[in-house]
């Protein structure tokens, strides 16, 4: 889990009840293959909510050390934080520019993404000639201007954007017909804008290939260990790997009940493993094994693992405390004190996800605040 290469935050580890590592090596060759794949684009990078929930103060630097040069966050906020770790890069406001974020968004060089004519007209008239870059909406109704505003925007005494830029919203599917849509809208978009960078591709993008790279790829959930593509082998290394820490075993005779509301009741003689991590630590409780409503995808709800082998959550994951079901390991294959794999190498990110009815981001982005955390040179 550690090693001399590894730091810890958060609290003293030999205390915690939860650890988290994290691998700066693997996320760094997710970068590089995502790089690879973007062709002549460059290859940005989304940062946004913390890096994923990784840390971005650690994740930004790492990738700046690998090339990269554009990174995306959501508000004036993150980039502000990011700006004395980057200095020399490129640092894109997603949520754009509004009066409260001005002040910042210029203070720190930071490059507001404008998704209305409101932003437009409020920056271009306070930024003295600052970049900005301009989000344009093709058929995910969520943020940018209108293709029809967008061109207006284009034929207007505004100073113009140093890109343009739109968002997928089927991206991971990549045979959904919304995808051909939003591509030749884009492409259409681009002829108001001649000479200007042009931005599309998100971590499902850059699969779709070379005619939607442009001049700039956003990868986001892949360099994270994400699956880029929905029932695609998954390409990338696990960078995050969670554990929480056994604090009790008990013996819980058949009939008997586990966990608040007595929704699960052992069918034998069990030994269960009390390990401290629970949904204040991103654990959620919708993965619980009994007594929340059925996930369609995996409705048993989620597993543990113990040196490669399974063990399932049972009762419903409390606020601080889950509950594994260790009766079918030999009694001294778990002992308290030992380390229980909540995701990693055994149970991956997506699969962690699946089991608590979401997906990787929201888990990822979701990690509470009392893990151990180590990062991984």
């Amino acid at each position: 889990m550690t090693s001399s290469a590894s730091s810890f935050e958060n609290g003293s580890p030999s205390a915690a009840t939860t650890r988290l590592s994290v691998d700066l090596g693997a996320l760094a060759d997710n970068w590089r293959k995502m790089r690879d794949l973007s062709g002549s684009a460059r290859c940005g990078a989304a940062v946004k909510a913390n890096g994923y929930g990784t840390g971005a103060d650690r994740v930004a630097p790492r990738l700046a050390r690998e090339g990269c040069r554009d990174f995306f966050v959501a508000d004036a906020n993150e980039g502000a934080a990011l700006r004395p770790l980057l200095p020399d890069a490129r640092i894109y406001v997603l949520n754009g520019v509004f009066e409260g974020s001005f002040a910042q968004t210029l203070a720190h060089d930071l490059i507001p993404i404008i998704n209305s004519p409101e932003q437009a007209g409020f920056w271009c008239a306070n930024a003295d000639g600052r970049a900005y870059a301009l989000h344009v909406d093709t058929g995910m109704n969520r943020m940018g201007l209108t293709p029809e505003q967008a061109a207006a925007h284009s034929q207007s005494s505004a100073p113009p954007p140093c890109l343009v830029m739109s968002h997928f919203a089927c991206a991971d599917d990549p045979g959904h017909p919304l995808n051909a849509r939003q591509i030749k809208l884009f492409d259409s978009i681009r002829s108001c804008f001649p000479g200007i960078e042009a931005s599309l591709a998100n971590s499902g993008g850059i699969f779709l290939g070379a005619a939607v790279h442009h001049d700039l790829t956003r990868p986001g959930i892949a360099l994270y260990g994400g699956e880029p593509v929905s029932d695609m082998p998954n390409r990338m290394r696990t960078v995050v790997t969670a554990q929480s820490r056994v604090l009790v075993i008990r013996s819980a005779k058949t009939g008997e009940s586990v966990s608040y509301g007595a929704a699960y009741n052992c069918t034998r003689d069990s030994r269960i493993a009390v390990c401290g991590v629970g949904y204040a630590d991103g654990f959620h409780r919708s993965a619980s094994g009994a007594g929340v409503p059925l996930r369609s995808a995996v409705p048993q709800g989620a597993y543990g693992a113990i040196n490669g082998v399974r063990v399932p959550v049972v009762g419903k994951i409390t606020m601080d405390l889950t509950m594994f079901d260790v009766t079918d390991l030999p009694e001294d294959a778990v002992n308290t004190g030992d380390w229980i794999e909540l995701l990693g190498p055994t149970i991956n990110v997506e699969e962690a996800a699946r089991a608590a009815g979401t997906i990787s981001y929201e888990l990822l982005t979701s990690l509470g605040r009392r893990h151990a955390r180590s990062y991984v040179a």
